[in-house]
Parts: structure tokens; sequence; C-alpha cells
């Protein structure tokens, strides 16, 4: 496996919106700092067309704010490397070694994870070819797109029940629709769905295929889970909440997380590991913005600074 030779002070993971805040707050407090990343630069900004809820810009094309974020991370320094992480490691004297798909090494004494997560996917036909134009699985970053809609919200659990009651302050109709008869969500949740008059449940039906016009979506194709008959529910869009998976499978040492694997940090986003921080989706946290991925994001990378210059001092420290 290929070693790089040149030392970071920090090692980001991830290249959306919290590790390019953390790239550029650490580049800018003088750190060598590397940000590795799967693809092209911005993560789900990617995948968003139209935002409007990052202060400073009341309308921003999600690619636009990714291509300016990713410019000002580089402005003070950070270098951006396109690869897939595969490994963070600990070693013995406390720093990390970060491997790659690429068989790349790269070693740092801080890690700042901002890798995000993944939304479970239905799988289905029209799924891929609607993202953006009707597919969406964040009610409150797409909801205003939808105003006067009747939408469908695919799932039963909290966030499907949570978000489906959010996005009655848009549409004009929401259903939720789901696999079985009874939901998994929480009993206050499910109180507050059914008191809700914009709410109508379709139960015992799974999506079998999203259809729509150039324009978006216009009805989705269920089938029924008892007794298979086909029917065809005309919305505008559709909002999928049937699981989220944090991408913090690549640390291979325990770190303390919550029941759905999201890491515990501090105040300071450091993990129970010292020295490995978290920013982002991939931390346990209320709620998942653009505005709290990069607040978390600052915090972590001022926290580095103050976490490598204390082990430099006790470096010192043991070495006189």
């Amino acid at each position: 496996m290929a070693e790089t030779n040149s030392p970071y002070d920090v090692i980001v993971v991830g290249g959306g919106p919290a590790g390019l805040c953390a790239a550029m707050y650490a580049g800018r407090g003088m750190l060598k700092t590397l940000l590795i990343e799967r693809g092209l630069p911005g993560g789900e900004l990617l995948n968003t067309e139209v935002i409007e809820d990052y202060i400073g810009f009341e309308h921003i094309l999600g690619r636009e704010l990714a291509e300016k974020m990713t410019k000002h991370a580089q402005k003070f320094g950070a270098e951006l490397v396109t690869d897939t992480v595969a490994t963070v490691e600990r070693e013995a004297d406390g720093g990390f070694v970060v491997r790659t798909e690429l068989e790349k090494t790269y070693r740092a004494p801080a890690v700042i994870v901002t890798a995000g997560g993944t939304p479970t996917k239905l799988g289905v036909p029209g799924e891929k070819e609607y993202a953006g134009r009707g597919v969406s699985y964040c009610a409150v970053c797409d909801g205003a797109f939808f105003k006067g809609e009747v939408l469908a919200v695919v799932g039963g659990g909290d966030a499907a029940v949570e978000e489906a009651d959010y996005l009655t302050r848009y549409a004009a109709k929401v259903y939720i629709v789901h696999r079985r008869d009874q939901l998994r969500a929480s009993a206050i949740l499910q109180q507050r769905a059914r008191s809700n008059p914009k709410i109508e449940f379709v139960w015992n039906q799974v999506v079998e295929e999203i259809e729509g016009e150039p324009r978006g979506v216009t009805r989705l194709r269920l089938r029924d889970t008892v007794s298979g008959a086909i029917s065809t529910l005309p919305v505008g869009g559709v909002f999928v909440f049937i699981g989220f998976r944090p991408n913090t499978g690549i640390v291979r040492e325990h770190f303390e997380h919550d029941a759905q694997g999201y890491m515990v940090t501090d105040s300071n986003m450091m993990s129970s590991i010292p020295g490995l921080f978290a920013a982002g989706d991939v931390r346990v946290q209320l709620t998942r913005q653009i505005t709290t991925a990069v607040g978390d994001a600052t915090t972590a990378a001022i926290a580095v600074e103050k976490y490598l210059a204390e082990r430099r001092e006790q470096a010192a420290v043991g070495a006189s």
C-alpha cells in the first residue's frame, strides 16, 4: 500500500458542507489539512437542486453552493483528494492512519469524520430518475418547494410520521404510505398525525414504481401487501423515510454511539476516542441541516487546534 510522505495535522473524512467547512477553518488556523472525498466535493448539496434555507443565500443552486464552499476551503490551503476512505485506525502513539480504497495511506494526529449518512432507498423504478424532481429524503430541506401539492410520505417510523406532520404546513394533503397496518412511530407522534386533518394513511401498501413527467413526479404505483392488488396514487412528490445509516463503519475502534450508530461527541465535537472528532450527519443531534453541519465543523476544527496544541505541550513535558 502506497504511503504519503507528507505529514498532516488533521485529516477530514468527507467533503460535504461539514467537511468543507472544517477544512476551511483548519486551513485558516494554519493546520496542514487533507480532505478526502469519494466524489465531487459537496455531498448532498449536489443532489439538491435549489437551497433556500442557508443564511445569506435566499436562493442558490446546490451545486453552486458546493463550488463556493470548495473554493473557500482551497483558498486557505486545504488539500483535496478524490478517493474513498476504507478505514480510520488509531495507532500506538495516539495518532491516526487513514487507508483508502485506492490503497493510499495518510497519517495525522487528529481526524474529523464528516462522512455523513446514507438514506435508505426504495430501490424502485423512477426513484433515481425523479430525484430532485419530486423525490426527496428531507422534508425540512425541500418541503417549501411543494406548496399546495398532494404529497406522499413512505415509512412508518418516527421520522416518517414527524416529517409528514411537518409537510402539512406546505402541502394540501399528505398521504403516509406504510407496508403494514400499524405504525412503528411513538404514540405521541401517531396521535399528532391522526389528529391532523391533512394527513391520510394508506395501509398495507408498498411503492412499486414512481411515475412522472419531465417536470416531475405525478403518481405512485402501489402494491397491496395483503391482496397483491395494484393501484395508483396521484401525488406531486414523494418523501422517503424508511431508514438512514450514518457512515461510521470506517472507524476501526469502538466509539460511543446511540442505538442507530450515530457518534456521541462532547461539546467540542470530540468522540470517545481522543483526537477523533465528528461533525454533521454522523453525529447525534436534533436536526441535520447545512447550518448545523457547518456549525459542528467550525467547532470541531477550532477544537482540533486546541487539541494539537495540548498534545504538543504534553510531548514537550515528556521529553524534558
